[in-house]
Protein backbone atom coordinates (compact mmCIF):
# COMPACT_ATOMS: atom_id res chain seq x y z
CA UNK A 1 0.00 0.00 0.00
CA UNK A 2 2.72 2.13 0.69
CA UNK A 3 4.59 1.41 -2.09
CA UNK A 4 1.23 2.32 -4.31
CA UNK A 5 1.10 5.92 -2.61
CA UNK A 6 4.89 6.81 -2.98
CA UNK A 7 4.14 5.77 -6.62
CA UNK A 8 1.05 7.87 -6.90
CA UNK A 9 2.63 10.80 -5.14
CA UNK A 10 6.03 10.58 -7.51
CA UNK A 11 3.96 10.45 -10.23
CA UNK A 12 1.96 13.76 -8.99
CA UNK A 13 5.63 15.59 -8.16
CA UNK A 14 7.06 14.59 -11.99
CA UNK A 15 3.33 16.22 -13.11
CA UNK A 16 3.66 19.21 -11.48
CA UNK A 17 7.58 19.64 -12.71
CA UNK A 18 6.57 18.98 -16.35
CA UNK A 19 3.82 21.30 -16.68
CA UNK A 20 5.32 24.19 -14.35
CA UNK A 21 8.69 24.13 -16.17
CA UNK A 22 7.92 22.45 -19.97
CA UNK A 23 3.97 23.74 -20.08
CA UNK A 24 5.96 27.00 -18.69
CA UNK A 25 8.66 27.51 -21.66
CA UNK A 26 5.81 26.66 -23.92
CA UNK A 27 3.89 29.35 -22.97
CA UNK A 28 6.70 31.58 -23.04
CA UNK A 29 7.15 30.51 -26.97
CA UNK A 30 3.70 31.02 -27.83
CA UNK A 31 3.84 34.42 -26.08
CA UNK A 32 6.87 35.28 -28.57
CA UNK A 33 5.37 33.79 -31.27
CA UNK A 34 2.50 35.69 -31.07
CA UNK A 35 4.45 39.19 -32.47
CA UNK A 36 7.48 37.57 -34.17
CA UNK A 37 6.41 34.55 -36.02
CA UNK A 38 4.27 34.34 -39.31
CA UNK A 39 0.49 32.38 -38.68
CA UNK A 40 1.88 29.07 -39.73
CA UNK A 41 4.96 29.06 -37.25
CA UNK A 42 2.51 30.01 -35.15
CA UNK A 43 0.06 27.25 -35.89
CA UNK A 44 2.86 24.37 -35.70
CA UNK A 45 4.02 25.85 -32.05
CA UNK A 46 0.04 25.17 -30.96
CA UNK A 47 -0.45 21.95 -32.55
CA UNK A 48 3.50 20.56 -31.04
CA UNK A 49 2.27 21.99 -27.49
CA UNK A 50 -0.93 20.51 -27.38
CA UNK A 51 0.25 17.05 -28.14
CA UNK A 52 3.63 16.96 -26.67
CA UNK A 53 2.61 18.42 -23.21
CA UNK A 54 0.30 16.23 -22.08
CA UNK A 55 2.63 13.33 -23.59
CA UNK A 56 5.41 14.40 -21.48
CA UNK A 57 3.46 14.45 -18.40
CA UNK A 58 2.18 10.98 -19.51
CA UNK A 59 6.00 9.61 -20.23
CA UNK A 60 7.40 10.97 -16.88
CA UNK A 61 4.42 10.27 -14.88
CA UNK A 62 4.21 6.87 -15.84
CA UNK A 63 7.82 6.16 -16.37
CA UNK A 64 7.51 3.18 -14.00
CA UNK A 65 4.30 1.73 -14.78
CA UNK A 66 3.92 2.06 -18.81
CA UNK A 67 4.69 -0.48 -20.92
CA UNK A 68 7.27 -0.33 -23.11
CA UNK A 69 5.45 -0.43 -26.23
CA UNK A 70 3.36 2.25 -24.96
CA UNK A 71 6.56 4.24 -24.40
CA UNK A 72 7.77 3.19 -27.91
CA UNK A 73 4.10 4.61 -29.54
CA UNK A 74 4.38 7.86 -27.49
CA UNK A 75 7.77 8.49 -28.80
CA UNK A 76 7.07 7.36 -32.67
CA UNK A 77 3.91 9.74 -32.04
CA UNK A 78 5.98 12.35 -30.55
CA UNK A 79 8.32 12.30 -33.90
CA UNK A 80 5.40 12.51 -36.30
CA UNK A 81 3.91 15.21 -34.72
CA UNK A 82 7.58 17.09 -35.05
CA UNK A 83 7.52 15.97 -38.57
CA UNK A 84 4.21 17.03 -39.65
CA UNK A 85 4.84 20.61 -37.59
CA UNK A 86 7.87 20.85 -39.86
CA UNK A 87 6.20 19.98 -43.07
CA UNK A 88 3.80 22.46 -42.06
CA UNK A 89 5.88 25.27 -41.36
CA UNK A 90 7.94 24.36 -44.64
CA UNK A 91 4.64 24.76 -46.68
CA UNK A 92 3.92 28.08 -45.20
CA UNK A 93 7.34 29.23 -46.01
CA UNK A 94 7.01 28.47 -49.58
CA UNK A 95 3.34 29.92 -49.90
CA UNK A 96 4.82 33.08 -48.08
CA UNK A 97 7.65 33.27 -50.53
CA UNK A 98 5.53 32.84 -53.32
CA UNK A 99 5.56 37.09 -55.08
CA UNK A 100 2.69 38.90 -54.37
CA UNK A 101 0.91 42.03 -56.38
CA UNK A 102 -0.08 44.08 -53.17
CA UNK A 103 -0.57 47.39 -51.25
CA UNK A 104 2.82 48.02 -49.94
CA UNK A 105 2.62 51.11 -48.17
CA UNK A 106 6.00 50.99 -46.22
CA UNK A 107 8.11 50.56 -48.67
CA UNK A 108 6.25 53.15 -50.92
CA UNK A 109 6.04 55.69 -48.34
CA UNK A 110 10.16 55.08 -48.37
CA UNK A 111 10.26 55.55 -51.84
CA UNK A 112 8.53 58.26 -53.03
CA UNK A 113 8.22 60.70 -50.23
CA UNK A 114 8.56 64.38 -50.85
CA UNK A 115 11.58 66.42 -50.81
CA UNK A 116 14.36 63.15 -49.94
CA UNK A 117 17.14 63.28 -51.52
CA UNK A 118 17.01 59.94 -53.46
CA UNK A 119 13.22 59.81 -53.82
CA UNK A 120 11.29 58.67 -57.08
CA UNK A 121 8.74 61.44 -56.91
CA UNK A 122 8.72 63.34 -60.02
CA UNK A 123 10.31 67.41 -60.20
CA UNK A 124 8.93 69.91 -62.23
CA UNK A 125 12.25 70.90 -64.07
CA UNK A 126 11.30 74.17 -62.44
CA UNK A 127 9.22 76.14 -59.43
CA UNK A 128 5.14 75.40 -59.36
CA UNK A 129 3.24 78.50 -60.62
CA UNK A 130 1.71 77.55 -57.29
CA UNK A 131 3.56 78.19 -54.12
CA UNK A 132 1.97 77.46 -50.28
CA UNK A 133 2.71 79.77 -48.05
CA UNK A 134 3.79 77.67 -44.53
CA UNK A 135 0.54 78.82 -43.20
CA UNK A 136 -1.30 77.59 -46.45
CA UNK A 137 0.76 73.78 -45.85
CA UNK A 138 0.37 73.61 -42.37
CA UNK A 139 -3.73 74.09 -43.15
CA UNK A 140 -3.97 71.51 -45.67
CA UNK A 141 -4.02 67.93 -44.85
CA UNK A 142 -4.03 64.88 -47.76
CA UNK A 143 -4.58 61.76 -47.64
CA UNK A 144 -5.36 58.77 -50.05
CA UNK A 145 -4.76 55.38 -51.99
CA UNK A 146 -1.95 53.65 -51.87
CA UNK A 147 -1.22 53.61 -55.87
CA UNK A 148 -1.83 57.39 -56.30
CA UNK A 149 0.74 58.20 -53.09
CA UNK A 150 3.35 58.80 -55.86
CA UNK A 151 1.16 61.08 -57.72
CA UNK A 152 0.40 63.44 -54.46
CA UNK A 153 3.78 62.75 -53.43
CA UNK A 154 4.97 64.48 -56.80
CA UNK A 155 2.30 67.08 -55.87
CA UNK A 156 3.61 68.03 -52.45
CA UNK A 157 7.06 67.86 -53.98
CA UNK A 158 5.93 70.95 -56.29
CA UNK A 159 4.36 73.22 -54.03
CA UNK A 160 4.52 72.76 -50.51
CA UNK A 161 7.34 74.36 -48.59
CA UNK A 162 10.40 72.02 -48.79
CA UNK A 163 11.34 70.55 -45.14
CA UNK A 164 14.92 71.98 -45.93
CA UNK A 165 13.04 75.29 -45.45
CA UNK A 166 13.06 74.28 -41.36
CA UNK A 167 9.55 74.80 -41.17
CA UNK A 168 8.78 71.55 -40.75
CA UNK A 169 10.49 68.34 -40.32
CA UNK A 170 9.98 65.07 -42.18
CA UNK A 171 8.02 63.97 -40.00
CA UNK A 172 5.55 66.92 -39.43
CA UNK A 173 5.18 66.76 -42.92
CA UNK A 174 3.97 63.24 -42.57
CA UNK A 175 1.12 64.32 -40.34
CA UNK A 176 0.11 66.61 -43.10
CA UNK A 177 0.41 64.32 -45.91
CA UNK A 178 -0.38 60.78 -45.39
CA UNK A 179 -1.20 57.12 -47.10
CA UNK A 180 -3.38 55.39 -44.92
CA UNK A 181 -4.84 54.06 -48.11
CA UNK A 182 -8.26 54.14 -49.71
CA UNK A 183 -10.88 53.14 -46.94
CA UNK A 184 -9.49 55.38 -43.72
CA UNK A 185 -8.70 58.35 -46.35
CA UNK A 186 -12.87 58.39 -46.84
CA UNK A 187 -13.18 57.87 -43.35
CA UNK A 188 -10.61 61.11 -42.80
CA UNK A 189 -12.62 63.16 -44.98
CA UNK A 190 -15.69 62.48 -43.01
CA UNK A 191 -14.05 62.99 -39.28
CA UNK A 192 -12.43 66.43 -40.68
CA UNK A 193 -8.91 65.18 -40.49
CA UNK A 194 -8.27 65.24 -44.05
CA UNK A 195 -8.51 67.98 -46.29
CA UNK A 196 -8.57 66.10 -49.53
CA UNK A 197 -8.51 62.75 -50.22
CA UNK A 198 -6.90 61.01 -53.82
CA UNK A 199 -8.55 57.44 -54.52
CA UNK A 200 -10.87 55.99 -57.25
CA UNK A 201 -14.37 56.91 -56.67
CA UNK A 202 -16.07 55.65 -53.26
CA UNK A 203 -18.18 52.48 -52.85
CA UNK A 204 -21.94 52.25 -52.28
CA UNK A 205 -20.92 51.73 -48.83
CA UNK A 206 -18.96 54.92 -48.17
CA UNK A 207 -21.56 56.58 -50.02
CA UNK A 208 -24.23 55.27 -47.56
CA UNK A 209 -21.71 55.63 -44.83
CA UNK A 210 -21.03 59.56 -45.85
CA UNK A 211 -25.07 60.45 -45.90
CA UNK A 212 -24.92 58.65 -42.46
CA UNK A 213 -23.16 61.03 -41.27
CA UNK A 214 -25.00 64.02 -43.18
CA UNK A 215 -22.02 64.35 -45.17
CA UNK A 216 -21.05 64.30 -49.16
CA UNK A 217 -17.99 63.57 -50.92
CA UNK A 218 -17.46 65.82 -53.81
CA UNK A 219 -15.46 64.81 -56.56
CA UNK A 220 -13.12 66.30 -58.74
CA UNK A 221 -11.74 64.24 -61.64
CA UNK A 222 -7.86 64.56 -62.16
CA UNK A 223 -6.46 61.34 -64.32
CA UNK A 224 -7.19 57.88 -65.20
CA UNK A 225 -6.21 54.50 -64.93
CA UNK A 226 -6.12 50.98 -66.34
CA UNK A 227 -8.01 48.67 -63.86
CA UNK A 228 -6.23 45.30 -64.98
CA UNK A 229 -6.07 41.48 -64.59
CA UNK A 230 -3.23 39.28 -64.61
CA UNK A 231 -2.16 36.15 -64.05
CA UNK A 232 1.26 34.15 -64.02
CA UNK A 233 2.98 34.53 -66.93
CA UNK A 234 3.79 30.75 -67.32
CA UNK A 235 -0.02 31.13 -67.71
CA UNK A 236 -0.64 30.29 -71.20
CA UNK A 237 -3.71 32.73 -71.17
CA UNK A 238 -3.24 35.76 -72.70
CA UNK A 239 -6.36 37.60 -72.64
CA UNK A 240 -9.94 37.20 -71.98
CA UNK A 241 -13.48 38.92 -72.39
CA UNK A 242 -14.82 41.23 -69.59
CA UNK A 243 -18.13 38.27 -70.03
CA UNK A 244 -15.43 35.42 -68.92
CA UNK A 245 -14.25 37.79 -66.25
CA UNK A 246 -17.71 38.16 -64.45
CA UNK A 247 -18.35 34.86 -65.24
CA UNK A 248 -14.51 33.88 -63.25
CA UNK A 249 -15.95 36.00 -60.27
CA UNK A 250 -19.12 35.09 -59.88
CA UNK A 251 -18.05 30.99 -60.08
CA UNK A 252 -19.72 30.40 -63.04
CA UNK A 253 -15.88 29.50 -64.76
CA UNK A 254 -14.06 27.53 -62.44
CA UNK A 255 -11.29 26.17 -64.64
CA UNK A 256 -9.14 27.56 -67.22
CA UNK A 257 -9.36 25.21 -69.79
CA UNK A 258 -13.11 26.77 -70.06
CA UNK A 259 -11.08 30.00 -71.14
CA UNK A 260 -8.52 28.79 -73.57
CA UNK A 261 -6.05 27.72 -71.00
CA UNK A 262 -4.59 24.46 -69.27
CA UNK A 263 -6.85 22.15 -67.47
CA UNK A 264 -6.82 23.02 -64.28
CA UNK A 265 -8.88 24.99 -61.54
CA UNK A 266 -8.95 28.62 -61.48
CA UNK A 267 -8.09 30.65 -58.17
CA UNK A 268 -9.19 34.01 -58.10
CA UNK A 269 -8.25 35.98 -55.86
CA UNK A 270 -9.58 39.51 -54.68
CA UNK A 271 -8.95 42.50 -52.41
CA UNK A 272 -10.69 44.02 -49.06
CA UNK A 273 -14.14 45.52 -49.21
CA UNK A 274 -13.67 49.25 -49.93
CA UNK A 275 -10.56 49.53 -51.09
CA UNK A 276 -10.12 50.93 -54.55
CA UNK A 277 -9.77 48.18 -56.80
CA UNK A 278 -12.38 45.88 -54.92
CA UNK A 279 -15.19 48.94 -55.90
CA UNK A 280 -13.62 49.05 -59.52
CA UNK A 281 -14.66 45.26 -59.36
CA UNK A 282 -17.87 45.50 -58.22
CA UNK A 283 -18.59 48.60 -60.93
CA UNK A 284 -16.79 45.90 -63.29
CA UNK A 285 -19.63 42.99 -62.12
CA UNK A 286 -22.56 45.53 -62.93
CA UNK A 287 -24.61 44.31 -60.01
CA UNK A 288 -24.00 39.96 -60.80
CA UNK A 289 -22.87 38.37 -57.26
CA UNK A 290 -19.37 38.26 -56.38
CA UNK A 291 -18.29 35.00 -55.59
CA UNK A 292 -16.74 34.23 -51.59
CA UNK A 293 -13.07 36.30 -51.42
CA UNK A 294 -10.13 33.58 -50.54
CA UNK A 295 -9.17 34.60 -46.70
CA UNK A 296 -6.18 34.30 -44.86
CA UNK A 297 -4.58 34.25 -41.46
CA UNK A 298 -1.98 37.72 -41.03
CA UNK A 299 -0.16 38.81 -38.16
CA UNK A 300 -1.29 41.57 -36.54
CA UNK A 301 0.28 45.12 -35.92
CA UNK A 302 0.17 44.55 -31.92
CA UNK A 303 0.41 40.67 -31.84
CA UNK A 304 -1.55 37.77 -32.20
CA UNK A 305 -3.40 36.59 -35.76
CA UNK A 306 -5.88 38.31 -38.28
CA UNK A 307 -8.11 36.86 -40.83
CA UNK A 308 -8.12 38.78 -43.71
CA UNK A 309 -8.79 38.31 -47.80
CA UNK A 310 -5.82 36.98 -49.20
CA UNK A 311 -3.64 38.83 -51.11
CA UNK A 312 -2.97 38.05 -54.60
CA UNK A 313 -0.18 35.29 -54.75
CA UNK A 314 1.54 34.68 -58.24
CA UNK A 315 0.46 31.21 -58.31
CA UNK A 316 0.51 28.95 -61.70
CA UNK A 317 -3.79 28.66 -61.58
CA UNK A 318 -3.80 32.24 -60.09
CA UNK A 319 -5.98 35.40 -61.39
CA UNK A 320 -5.90 38.80 -59.42
CA UNK A 321 -6.39 42.51 -60.24
CA UNK A 322 -5.00 45.88 -59.72
CA UNK A 323 -4.44 49.21 -61.31
CA UNK A 324 -1.43 49.01 -63.91
CA UNK A 325 0.65 51.16 -61.48
CA UNK A 326 1.16 48.42 -59.18
CA UNK A 327 1.28 45.59 -61.67
CA UNK A 328 4.14 46.83 -63.31
CA UNK A 329 6.73 46.42 -61.58
CA UNK A 330 6.59 42.46 -61.52
CA UNK A 331 5.63 42.83 -65.19
CA UNK A 332 8.69 43.66 -65.71
CA UNK A 333 10.29 41.31 -63.45
CA UNK A 334 8.61 38.43 -65.81
CA UNK A 335 6.39 37.44 -62.72
CA UNK A 336 3.40 37.93 -64.47
CA UNK A 337 1.11 38.84 -67.71
CA UNK A 338 -1.00 42.08 -68.00
CA UNK A 339 -4.02 40.38 -69.62
CA UNK A 340 -5.72 41.93 -72.56
CA UNK A 341 -9.76 42.02 -72.48
CA UNK A 342 -11.43 42.13 -75.51
CA UNK A 343 -8.33 42.11 -77.63
CA UNK A 344 -6.84 45.12 -76.05
CA UNK A 345 -3.87 45.76 -74.14
CA UNK A 346 -4.01 47.84 -71.18
CA UNK A 347 -1.45 50.27 -72.45
CA UNK A 348 -1.57 54.00 -71.46
CA UNK A 349 -2.29 54.90 -75.40
CA UNK A 350 -5.33 53.07 -75.23
CA UNK A 351 -6.04 54.28 -71.89
CA UNK A 352 -5.81 57.74 -73.11
CA UNK A 353 -8.09 56.56 -76.69
CA UNK A 354 -10.51 55.04 -74.42
CA UNK A 355 -10.15 51.46 -76.21
CA UNK A 356 -9.37 50.09 -73.13
CA UNK A 357 -12.28 48.61 -71.69
CA UNK A 358 -11.87 49.02 -68.46
CA UNK A 359 -10.56 52.43 -67.56
CA UNK A 360 -10.86 54.07 -63.77
CA UNK A 361 -10.21 57.41 -63.60
CA UNK A 362 -9.48 59.20 -60.10
CA UNK A 363 -10.35 61.91 -58.44
CA UNK A 364 -9.39 64.86 -55.40
CA UNK A 365 -12.15 64.57 -53.28
CA UNK A 366 -13.36 66.73 -50.35
CA UNK A 367 -15.97 66.24 -48.14
CA UNK A 368 -18.57 68.92 -47.00
CA UNK A 369 -22.00 68.77 -45.13
CA UNK A 370 -25.11 67.73 -47.19
CA UNK A 371 -26.74 70.91 -48.97
CA UNK A 372 -23.63 72.46 -48.09
CA UNK A 373 -20.90 74.09 -50.77
CA UNK A 374 -18.28 72.57 -51.44
CA UNK A 375 -14.49 73.08 -49.80
CA UNK A 376 -13.41 74.21 -52.77
CA UNK A 377 -15.65 76.30 -53.22
CA UNK A 378 -14.92 78.13 -49.58
CA UNK A 379 -11.90 77.61 -48.93
CA UNK A 380 -9.23 79.29 -51.65
CA UNK A 381 -6.35 77.05 -50.51
CA UNK A 382 -7.98 74.14 -51.79
CA UNK A 383 -9.45 75.67 -54.55
CA UNK A 384 -6.14 76.89 -55.81
CA UNK A 385 -4.50 73.41 -55.20
CA UNK A 386 -7.37 71.94 -57.15
CA UNK A 387 -6.97 74.35 -59.94
CA UNK A 388 -3.19 73.63 -59.99
CA UNK A 389 -3.11 70.32 -60.28
CA UNK A 390 -5.83 70.61 -63.32
CA UNK A 391 -3.30 73.23 -64.98
CA UNK A 392 -0.53 71.38 -67.17
CA UNK A 393 1.98 70.99 -64.39
CA UNK A 394 -0.21 69.46 -62.27
CA UNK A 395 -1.23 66.86 -65.33
CA UNK A 396 2.68 66.35 -66.36
CA UNK A 397 3.34 65.11 -62.79
CA UNK A 398 0.55 62.75 -63.09
CA UNK A 399 2.01 61.72 -66.99
CA UNK A 400 5.13 61.30 -65.48
CA UNK A 401 4.50 59.40 -62.88
CA UNK A 402 3.13 57.12 -65.29
CA UNK A 403 -0.46 57.58 -65.33
CA UNK A 404 -2.61 58.98 -68.06
CA UNK A 405 -3.50 62.37 -67.31
CA UNK A 406 -7.11 64.39 -68.13
CA UNK A 407 -5.82 66.27 -70.73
Amino acid sequence: MKQTVKKILSALVLAVFVVVFYGGALLLAVLFAAFTLPPYAQYALWAWAAVTLPLAVVALAGRSWLPRRAKRWMGFGTLGVLVLCLAWCGFGAWRAAIPTVDDDRTGLLREYAPFDEDTKAVRLDGPADLQLSPMEAWNLTLDGATALYPVYSAFVQAVYPDTAEGIYDPQALHEIVQCSGTVAAYERLLDGTADIAFAAAPSQAQLDAAAAAGMEYHLTPIGREAFVFFVNSRNPVTELTVAEIQGIYTGEITNWAEVGGKKQSIRPFQRAENSGSQSALERLMEGLPLMEPEMEDRLASMGGIIREVASYRNFRNAIGFSFRFYATEMVENGDIRLLALDGVEPTREAIREGTYPITETFYAVTAAPVGEPAREERDQTVAAFLDWILSDQGQRLIEETGYVALK
